[in-house]
């Protein structure tokens, strides 16, 4: 081998490595022109691809900018901007003298901007240290945080005291976020005086929230946490609450208020000026001591509600934050009923109180004249019937006319006279009064009543299109006394009363006498409006009027209840009844004395004064009281007293009185 190599030549040696080198030379030349032709095709690509993204960014700051920059400009100054509402101030209510019934009183406000806080918990733990804080307070916190934003001041606890505003400001510097500020809350100087007329303002609920919806009030209700719940506060809500205002807040990134830009001030709601006499109020409700009932006291000519009293009352003011699930439970749980508008929705058998106007009826359809007499053996019994319907004096009344039948209430000419007049027609008479029907009354939450008929039993009682419900002869005998399916409001009888005292002429009740618009100061009277539509006038003849006037003018001078009228110094006109709450075995006596309080009789009075030009009607109901002679004339005359003469009333004389008279009805 080696002397093969050996053999070779020198210069055929020296060419091999020589053609290896431009061989590998050519390689590394055409691998250059590669990766620069492909380096040219990459940076065409990416060049491209620039192009495209630039132009990408280009359309789209060209759609950002100029196609939406409306819609982008509006977004923004949303964020930088916030419309914030202004609640009003609540209008006042007043008496028909000017004095306040329900007004707004400032008071000191702990409050918490949200959005200022990291951990709200933990420093509220650590709050109350310095200001107690109860968990109602923080639970009625969590529910207004859900419902605003957090930017917005939010109370955490109301009507803070001196002292703790001052323990709140030494440690004001731990508390960033928390401020003291003055709000105004609804208030009520009277306390329980007139509630039931007056109403309450309470939160606003789901069920609220429905029909402010339903009514397109959302905008102006926006930052209101209460609206009228009762009374003239619900009733007048729209006069009340005024116009909301507007106040536009710039506020930063995190929702943090910077500064005030503009406001538009809120309208404050008007000043309502009731028909309420808050003086005769007061008597009225101080003379029931504790028992339980209602009065409705109207000025006949006008319609005009004097005093509207349901025992027992609440405190209005109760609610106003919120009511505490203690008091509620008291309120409603309650076996007087507080809550229960009695003047309106107490639908109550009238008793004895019926007989002026049947006897009006009677008198209009010719059944009856004013001499027309019967003979009373004291009970009354149908032929061939061994039943019999005993009147309240044993022994009877003797000969008695229309004049006797209401000045003694002898049961047993109404039982006669019931028997004798169809039911349909005496509901068609009484309707006309007012019964069984609203009187109209500008509050909520009115009942009918019950004013009974033939069509009424069926309505009533019939399960099916069938079962027919007969109204039979009983049935109706029972109704002429104000028993049976008699049910009637004190606000019914008090209309009525005023009607007969006003001869004849029907007047819309209603408790708000005028408005103030507190923009202009005009003050509309609500008078002509409510009294625009009155009750159809009632086409009764003058002088049946006066011979129901004159019966009930005798009852205060010689009847049933002359014991509670001696020497008042003004002649009024009344009548007394006593309404059954369970029915007697029969033969039995009634017996107070061995009668559970609660299953007693009701007493009724109702009255107008002075007897010749009426300026005051009224009706007294003591729930369980007894005897109407007894237990409600008292009151009547204490509320007519005050009224008439100025008189403050006797209590010892007010507080019913025993007797064994059983006359007395």
């Amino acid at each position: 081998m080696a002397g093969e190599a050996a053999d070779v030549p020198a210069s055929a040696r020296s060419v091999g490595p020589l053609r290896e080198c431009i061989e590998m030379l050519g390689t590394t030349i055409k691998n250059r022109e590669a990766e620069l032709n492909m380096f040219r095709t990459r940076a065409l690509v990416a060049g491209l691809a620039i192009l495209l993204a630039f132009a990408v960014l280009v359309g789209r700051m060209v759609y950002l900018q100029i196609l939406k920059r409306d819609y982008y400009h509006t977004l923004a100054e949303a964020n930088r901007i916030s419309v914030v509402p202004v609640v009003p101030n609540r209008g006042l209510i007043l008496d028909r003298n000017n004095e306040v019934l329900a007004a707004n009183t400032s008071a000191y406000t702990l409050e918490v901007t949200p959005s200022r806080i990291k951990n709200l918990d933990a420093v509220l733990d650590d709050l109350s240290n310095v200001i107690e804080i109860q968990p109602r307070d923080r639970r009625r916190f969590k529910r207004l945080l859900e419902e605003s934003k957090n930017f917005e001041s939010l109370p955490i606890r109301t009507r803070l005291t001196e002292e703790e505003v001052a323990r709140f400001a030494v440690n004001r510097f731990r508390f960033p976020g928390f401020d003291v500020r003055a709000r105004l809350f609804r208030n009520y100087p009277q306390g329980e005086i007139a509630s039931h007329a007056i109403g309450y303002i309470g939160r606003i609920n789901v069920a609220d929230v429905k029909r402010i919806e339903a009514n397109g009030l959302t905008a102006n209700y926006k930052g209101t946490e209460h609206m009228g719940k009762q009374g003239v506060e619900s009733s007048y809500e729209s006069e009340l609450h005024g116009s909301t205002g507007s106040e536009q807040v710039e506020i930063d990134a995190g929702g943090r208020a910077i500064r005030s830009l503009a406001k538009s001030a809120p309208t404050a709601g008007n000043n309502l000026r009731l028909t309420l006499d808050i003086k005769l109020q007061k008597i009225a409700e101080q003379a029931f001591d504790g028992r339980r009932g209602s009065l409705v006291a109207i000025e006949p000519s006008t319609g005009e509600i004097l005093a509207l009293v349901s025992k027992p009352g609440f405190d209005p003011n109760l609610f106003v934050d919120g009511i505490d699930p203690q008091n509620w439970d008291l309120l409603n749980t309650s076996l007087d009923k507080p809550l229960l508008n009695r003047a309106l929705r107490g639908a109550y058998p009238p008793g004895s109180t019926i007989k002026p106007f049947l006897a009006l009826g009677a008198l209009e359809s010719g059944k009856r004249t004013p001499q027309q007499s019967i003979s009373d053996p004291g009970y009354f019994q149908l032929p061939g019937v061994a039943h019999r319907w005993n009147d309240d004096k044993v022994g009877g009344h003797g000969s008695v006319d229309m004049y006797k039948s209401i000045v003694a209430s002898c049961d047993t000419y109404y039982y006669q006279l019931a028997s004798e007049t169809d039911i349909d027609k005496t509901a068609e008479f009484m309707r006309s009064l007012g019964f069984g029907t609203k009187t109209g009354i500008d509050i909520d939450g009115e009942l009918e009543g019950v004013l009974p008929s033939r069509q009424w039993k069926e309505n009533r009682f019939a399960k099916s299109a069938s079962d027919v419900r007969k109204w039979y002869l009983g049935d109706s005998i029972s109704t002429g006394i104000g028993q049976g399916y008699n049910a009637f409001t004190p606000m019914q009888l008090a209309h009525a009363t005023a009607t007969i005292a006003n001869d004849g002429v029907p007047t819309r009740p209603h408790l708000v006498r005028s408005i103030t618009d507190v923009s202009t100061g005009k003050i509309k009277s609500t008078a002509a409006a409510i009294n625009a539509s009155p009750p159809a006038s009632l086409a009764i003849k003058p002088e049946n009027i006066a011979v129901i006037k004159a019966a009930m003018a005798g009852v205060p001078k010689e009847g049933t209840s002359a014991r509670a009228f001696i020497n008042t110094g003004y002649v009024s006109a009344g009548k007394t009844g006593t309404a059954q709450v369970f029915g007697l075995k029969r033969g039995e006596k009634y017996n107070e004395a061995r009668v559970i309080e609660r299953l007693r009789d009701h007493a009724w009075y109702i009255a107008y004064a002075p007897a010749d030009k009426p300026t005051i009607a009224l009706a007294v109901m003591v729930e369980n009281g007894g005897k109407g002679a007894q237990a409600a004339a008292p009151i009547a005359r204490a509320v007519m007293d005050f009224y008439l003469l100025g008189k403050l009333p006797d209590v010892k004389k007010i507080k019913p009185a025993e007797s064994d008279d059983e006359s007395i009805d």
